[in-house]
């Protein structure tokens, strides 16, 4: 939902509701094609992303903790009041606090729903970040830690929304991740990616 060059009451109906994340979509998309292919395991559900799609892995980790069992959430802008206000406004309006204390972008904060969290989850982000602040991934650890919750969390020292020179070991990472935690297998220990050609 809210795909650009269909039109205006798809493009909007999105619009105040930037923490649904298309996760809807998803998660039928995903129901209908098991129903089709029997290969398809419903049971292990992964998903990743990286920035916005850090976002919305988490966010997919804490609203369908029984569908999506493994996270991996890159540099994700969690709560968009502590990002750009020119994202944030775009899909959710102007900030506007309720007299109660609420506020039109608690539907978007992940770490609001932090408790709900079931599967295994992995938070990384770059240490100076100057797209998404480090903070951000800050607040949803926090929370989870409130919360009791267990997670997983790497920190890459020195590198910014990308990153840069440390991606091999990142990616690396994330395919282990997978593979130990959804696919119930040992990955080959600290197998070596070649460095990407642009580092």
């Amino acid at each position: 939902m809210g795909t650009p060059w269909r039109s205006t009451s798809f493009h909007h109906t999105w619009y105040g509701d930037m923490g649904d994340n298309t996760l809807p979509d998803q998660v039928k998309g995903i129901q209908e094609l098991a129903k089709r292919y029997a290969w398809i395991d419903i049971n292990r559900v992964g998903i990743w992303g990286h920035s916005g799609g850090g976002n919305t892995t988490v966010d997919a980790m804490f609203r369908y903790p029984d569908f999506f069992k493994v996270g991996w959430a890159e540099s994700g802008n969690h709560d968009n009041r502590n990002y750009e206000n020119d994202w944030g406004e775009k899909y959710q309006g102007l900030l506007v606090t309720n007299k109660d204390g609420t506020t039109n972008y608690d539907n978007q904060a992940n770490q609001d729903m932090a408790k709900n969290l079931k599967g295994r989850l992995m938070l990384v982000h770059g240490t100076i970040d100057d797209n998404v602040p480090i903070g951000e991934t800050y607040l949803v650890a926090q929370a989870l830690i409130k919360a009791n919750k267990d997670f997983d969390m790497l920190i890459i020292p020195n590198v910014h929304h990308g990153y840069a020179a440390s991606t091999p070991y990142a990616t690396r990472r994330r395919w282990d991740y997978f593979v130990h935690y959804l696919a119930g297998n040992t990955p080959p220990k600290e197998y070596k990616l070649k460095a990407w050609p642009w580092y």
